[in-house]
């Protein structure tokens, strides 16, 4: 955006904006999960179950890493989009610099450390034997690709805080298209077989961080020389969003974590089927799944210049599309639910998984969304936390208890049953309280909204002023 130009989501149709943000973004992560679950395809091919379990145990693991490259994101995206609304495209460039410094330096400290607490972490979700070496062998290879992978979520997240969509989703399309040739080369033509997967999976991560960062430079000239002084005046509010989005994201994982460890009581078998669920539900729902960085640059811009009605409307807007998205979505599962338990030679209790998913739990995906739509306000509008409680109210809270009650009641299919009535039960709770948090925002005082001010220096959490 040049400077002086008006930032492109303070006027315009809401919902245009949503569906072209949503569904733009949502290419870009379907290119990704797609490949995600063609590996399984591949996998499953090679005819040995402790494989495709092992990619299951460790789909848990790197699902957990790449949560902390969405918070990185999302306090990037945040940051720069409000800046643009406010018109300071100066502050935007400082902004997404040092952003992107605090993101590779943490990715670096992070994957060394999952790295080295790689058996651990597979013993703790309840892998054996061949399945556990197979799965910390995989991750092995895959880890070391986490800064890459931050680098490249974090400037896909400042591009759209920039309004280009299309750029931001040519960073994971590369990156799938990479995938997608290499996994056969070297999984079948170079016989590597798990180490193929996880060679073209590292190679992809560094072609969506080059791809991502690229545009950054040359197009919107987003990066500029490091200054000490900014770097520290930066920190606080990186880490004021960063932090509570981080642990409101890992929440995920962690309860995906547990999932995983309470099917692993009925076996493999079942083990295999939630993990061919675990792909199928971002590559069915990617634009649910883009929402919450789709809609976060349309929330922050309208924040920036102070229109708290449009930014409700927006709010309404994304979610009428997620309704929509839902019910278009839940049909053709159901329809194709068969030839996806046939692609994967599914039987027995992985059968009853896929097909219990296509059926009616594909519609309870609507309170997920939901929730990412209101995370998105909560880390636009300065209120981050909330994000923190209502992700580890669902993934935690709700979660843990409903599973329990649910496998103990229904088995494996219980297991399922019990994460979506966690995701409804807090979908309701992330709207009212979004809602909530928007009304507060249109009061002058924009009480227990500012985290930080103009400069970044960090202000007081709630006024005193009634």
């Amino acid at each position: 955006m040049a400077d002086g130009a008006p930032a492109k989501f303070l006027t315009g149709n809401l919902f245009v904006h949503v569906a072209v943000m949503a569904l733009t973004s949502s290419v870009g992560l379907m290119a990704v999960f797609l490949v995600d679950f063609v590996d399984m395809i591949f996998i499953s091919m090679l005819g040995k179950s402790e494989l495709a379990a092992a990619v299951g145990y460790a789909g848990a693991i790197l699902f957990f890493t790449a949560s902390f490259g969405i918070g990185m994101g999302i306090a990037a995206g945040a940051l720069v989009s409000r800046a643009l609304g406010a018109n300071e495209p100066a502050l935007a460039r400082e902004r997404a610099t040092h952003a992107l410094l605090y993101g590779l330096l943490f990715g670096l400290v992070f994957s060394a450390v999952v790295w080295s607490a790689l058996p651990r972490l597979v013993s703790l979700l309840g892998a054996e034997g061949e399945t556990a070496a197979l799965a910390v062998h995989f991750l092995e290879v895959v880890v070391p690709s986490v800064p890459f992978l931050m680098v490249g979520m974090m400037g896909s997240a400042i591009l759209r805080a920039h309004g280009d969509a299309r750029r931001a989703m040519m960073a994971t399309i590369v990156g799938g298209v990479v995938n997608a040739v290499l996994d056969p080369i070297l999984i079948f033509g170079f016989g590597l077989e798990l180490t193929g997967a996880a060679a073209a999976s590292f190679a992809a991560r560094v072609a969506i961080a080059g791809t991502a960062i690229w545009p950054l430079v040359t197009v919107y000239d987003a990066i500029v020389r490091p200054r000490f002084a900014g770097l520290l005046r930066d920190f606080v509010p990186v880490v004021a969003i960063a932090f509570p989005t981080i642990l409101a994201q890992i929440a995920t994982p962690v309860g995906q974590a547990y999932v995983t460890r309470a099917m692993a009581d009925y076996g493999e078998e079942a083990v295999a089927g939630m993990a061919v669920v675990a792909r199928l539900i971002p590559v069915a729902f990617a634009v649910v799944f883009a929402l919450s960085g789709a809609v976060g640059p349309i929330i922050g811009q309208n924040y920036g210049a102070g229109d708290m009605a449009r930014v409700r409307r927006g709010f309404n807007a994304a979610i009428i599309f997620v309704a929509a998205v839902i019910l278009g979505v839940s049909a053709i599962l159901f329809v194709l639910r068969a030839p996806i338990a046939d692609l994967f030679g599914a039987t027995g209790i992985a059968r009853d998984l896929i097909f219990l998913f296509c059926g009616p739990l594909s519609l309870a995906f609507f309170f997920p969304g939901v929730l990412f739509v209101a995370n998105a306000v909560f880390n636009n509008l300065g209120q981050p936390f909330l994000s923190t409680v209502t992700n580890w109210g669902r993934n935690a809270v709700a979660l843990i208890p409903l599973v329990w009650l649910c496998a103990a009641l229904g088995g494996a299919p219980g297991v399922l049953i019990g994460q979506s009535l966690a995701g409804a039960v807090f979908g309701v709770v992330a709207w009212i309280m979004a809602l909530r948090c928007i009304a507060r925002g249109g009061k002058p005082e924009r009480q227990g909204q500012e985290i930080f001010g103009r400069e970044g220096r960090l202000m007081t959490l709630f006024h005193a002023r009634r």
